[in-house]
């Protein structure tokens, strides 16, 4: 066990591993937090369409 573990201390393939996971979960946050801006403003705007078309078939 003492010798997997100071081969991954010298390995410098573990800390690549590490890096762009790190890297892919900054990422994965970013788009979620993008789809949620442009979700909370596309409902907006299909609410205020769904009320014209609403309106114009004659609808309450």
């Amino acid at each position: 066990m003492r010798r997997l573990l100071s081969r991954l201390r010298r390995d410098d393939e573990a800390a690549t591993a590490v890096e762009y996971a790190i890297m892919l979960a900054l990422i994965l946050i970013a788009v979620m937090t993008a789809i949620n801006a442009i979700g909370s403003t596309s409902s907006g705007i299909w609410a205020t369409d769904t009320s014209n078309i609403t309106s114009a078939i004659g609808g309450s």
